[in-house]
């Protein structure tokens, strides 16, 4: 049996190199000729899986190791009797803490306070959800959008014009051109220049979720706006008068932490040993090599005395690292950029989640920080000791 695999799919011969062959090539290069015999596929998000990359090959289940599923041409896989499966929530917990994690950069950058705000999540999916309870947790006021599921009946979300009027707006949604709620270009020039005075707009969904050229627009006319871009129209390519207006850039990897990335892979080998009726003997635990666990010792002699959460935050994720790169690779010439945009994704360094993370020294913690900054770190799920 032979399995094709994206290359930067984490732990792909560990997990599948016990089941086939395993065949690891770039994401962009997948093409018919490599896959007509092969049995299986599994992308991440920037493969399109149609017919006209499978058609006439021997491939009879594919994976993409990602929430999100709009490069998947889902009917035609059915048509064909092709089974399919994704990795819903698998790196939610990353999405999460990148917006976090911009949402605390901000306040130095716009000298911008968190206390007292509103957030507005559109989408309650699987990162959306995750968010809401974060932001509960860290006190603000959150206005939760989803029509679909309030369609369904579920309480407790408001309307999207709602949702809009937030001191943040923060996109968490599938990506559709389609139908009664259609998300391209959700955001528009018009929805983005209605936005409150000093708002805020987070974008980790989709590129096309927003309209970059009416958000460039708007943003010539709204110096008072903050806005944080992960994702792009035309990836690979980045529209770079756009990157030169946003408060924070990054290449589309909002997702892309070491736990989310494994966990993902270790979702698609289940349902791979599942479709082919062979027993899954690895766990997710065991994939995580332990060397990489992160310690942080707070204590006066072990480091630098943290005054916020942000100076915690920043050293298990340093959003800025991100930013940097992506606007150094902008200044490459046009036909380097779009390798430097795939390069920063596939070298990505190791990033943990914040409940994998053990924080040592907290009575001392508590001494040098006001109990609000404590409070966020509680809220962010670390471990304390």
């Amino acid at each position: 049996m032979k399995i094709v695999v994206d290359e930067n799919i984490p732990m792909a011969q560990r997990c599948f190199g016990q089941l086939a062959e395993v065949v690891a090539v770039p994401g962009r290069d997948m093409d018919p000729a490599l896959l007509k015999d092969a049995d299986a596929l599994v992308v991440r998000s920037i493969t399109k899986v149609n017919e006209a990359l499978l058609s006439g090959s021997s491939v009879k289940f594919v994976g993409t190791a990602t929430i999100g599923v709009d490069h998947i041409d889902q009917a035609w896989l059915a048509a064909n009797n092709i089974a399919f499966t994704s990795a819903p929530g698998c790196n939610a917990r990353s999405v999460v803490e990148y917006v976090v994690a911009a949402l605390m950069e901000l306040e130095v950058i716009r000298d911008f306070k968190l206390d007292g705000k509103s957030i507005g999540i559109v989408g309650v999916g699987n990162v959306g959800s995750r968010l809401r309870a974060v932001c509960q947790s860290l006190g603000l006021k959150v206005l939760a959008c989803d029509p679909l599921r309030q369609a369904a009946g579920e309480t407790g979300l408001v309307s999207s014009d709602e949702a809009w009027q937030a001191d943040i707006v923060t996109l968490h949604v599938p990506y559709s051109m389609d139908g009664p709620h259609a998300t391209h270009h959700l955001a528009d020039f018009q929805r983005i220049s209605d936005m409150v005075q000093g708002g805020v707009l987070i974008n980790t969904s989709r590129g096309s979720v927003v309209n970059n050229m009416g958000l460039s627009r708007a943003l010539d006319q709204r110096y008072d706006l903050s806005v944080i871009l992960d994702v792009w129209e035309g990836e690979p390519f980045v529209n770079i008068e756009l990157a030169n207006q946003v408060d924070i850039a990054t290449p589309h990897i909002a997702g892309y932490s070491y736990d989310g990335k494994v966990r993902g892979t270790w979702m698609i080998y289940q349902a791979l040993c599942q479709h082919f009726g062979v027993e899954a003997c690895l766990t997710e635990a065991e994939l995580i090599d332990r060397k990489l666990n992160l310690i942080l010792d707070t204590r006066p002699d072990q480091a630098a005395s943290p005054s916020c959460a942000r100076d915690i935050v920043s050293r298990i994720y340093d959003i800025r690292e991100d930013d940097l790169g992506l606007r150094t690779s902008l200044q490459l010439s046009r036909e380097k950029r779009a390798f430097g945009f795939d390069a920063l994704r596939k070298h990505y360094r190791v990033r943990r989640e914040f409940p994998t993370v053990v924080l040592r020294g907290i009575d001392y913690l508590q001494s040098v920080m006001n109990e609000s900054e404590f409070n966020r770190l509680q809220a962010l799920g670390l471990l304390m000791e």
